[in-house]
């Protein structure tokens, strides 16, 4: 019994109530998907039209510890996303395959203007997604939400224009905007408008930071640009002083984030095939997790890492160490965190995630949770 509290085997962590929060929509096609959209549109670039073999060849080129190279692979899906049909199949099959892993609120992001290069405008890249998401949550009861991506490496003045497409959706799932791409030479300070225009209208920002830059790229997604939450973190360790594998000094950034309850959207395998972190030992969860911040798990691109979320969540159980109460609280911290409306995010927590691991706890014959801690804090 205590095993299964201390180490879940992967059957049980599988069929946990889990929640995303970042996830890139043309990062996690099916490699099937890839190939049957490469032949309905005459895409002849593609490296192999084998699904399993080019599943892996996805991976292999990610997985060169290096975000620019990481990225490469995307020319690919995004070369295969260029018409109605195509974004409203993999918003479609994005919630099945999140229904399948048994993950019962999922946030997805994307950069629109990366689907007009055909012709197609750009509400109508909005509208096929959300299409594919609304039939996705009919038919498989996984609740969404639509965060709209802009590059840090783009023109800021499109950056605002992205915002503006976000706000036109908010009433139909889009809920929140993101700065993603390259980090070095490109301050998030620079597309500051953009955010600002996203504050004055009470939209909720979530923005790439501390993943192949430091500190000081976090620093100014938050006080420059007002997130909410922050994409990776990863490199906020590096505001923290530790000896001996103790931290014996948090920063004045780190002591803010961990105060404000600022959400980290973890993602445990794309930080080490990015190089954001040099291994999965040495990546700084576990400190994070001891210190009490309000840590979430995701899987960032699920064909570029080869990844689930249920796979990420044993990376957290064998690498370090979580028990089934810390798995708990990574899902209610994702729904907490959510970009949703509050009354909808505690009807969540409670309905869906905190009945779901007691009905599993009871089926394994262990006892209920008894104290939450972090999970019922504000």
């Amino acid at each position: 019994m205590s095993l299964l509290l201390k180490q879940p085997p992967r059957e049980l962590v599988h069929r946990l109530p889990k929640t995303l929060l970042h996830e890139h929509l043309d990062g996690g096609l099916r490699p099937e998907t890839v190939v049957e959209l490469a032949k309905d549109c005459g895409y002849k670039e593609l490296p192999t039209t084998d699904p399993d073999d080019l599943g892996k060849w996805f991976f292999e080129g990610a997985n060169r510890k290096s975000l620019p190279l990481y990225l490469e692979g995307f020319r690919h899906t995004i070369a295969v996303l260029q018409n109605a049909e195509a974004l409203e199949r993999v918003a479609y099959e994005f919630l099945e395959d999140m229904a399948e892993d048994n993950v019962v609120y999922a946030e997805v992001r994307f950069a629109p203007h990366f689907h007009a290069a055909s012709g197609l405008g750009l509400d109508a890249v909005m509208l096929a997604v959300l299409r594919g998401l609304r039939r996705g949550r009919a038919e498989f009861g996984v609740e969404y939400g639509l965060i709209v991506c802009a590059m840090r490496n783009e023109a800021p003045e499109l950056s605002t224009k992205l915002v503006e497409l976000a706000l036109s959706y908010k009433e139909q799932g889009c809920v929140g905007f993101d700065l993603a791409g390259e980090e070095a030479g490109h301050p998030a300070k620079e597309h500051v408008r953009a955010f600002q225009l996203a504050l004055r209208m009470n939209f909720a920002i979530t923005i790439h930071a501390g993943e192949s830059f430091g500190p000081e790229s976090i620093w100014q997604a938050l006080q420059y640009c007002g997130a909410h939450r922050i994409g990776h973190g990863t490199r906020l360790v590096e505001d923290l002083v530790i000896y001996e594998g103790k931290v014996v000094k948090v920063g004045s950034l780190a002591q803010y984030i961990l105060d404000h309850r600022i959400p980290l959207e973890i993602c445990l395998l794309s930080n080490v095939h990015t190089g954001a972190t040099a291994s999965m030992k040495e990546h700084p969860f576990r400190i994070f997790h001891e210190l009490g911040f309000r840590l979430t798990l995701n899987t960032d691109n699920r064909l570029m890492s080869s990844t689930t979320l249920t796979d990420e969540y044993m990376v957290a159980v064998d690498t370090f160490g979580c028990g089934l109460d810390d798995l708990e609280t990574f899902s209610i911290n994702g729904m907490k965190s959510a970009f949703v409306h509050y009354d909808k995010r505690c009807e969540m927590i409670y309905s869906r995630i905190k009945q779901g691991f007691y009905d599993l706890r009871t089926e394994a014959g262990l006892p209920p949770r008894r104290h939450y801690g972090e999970t019922d804090q504000g």
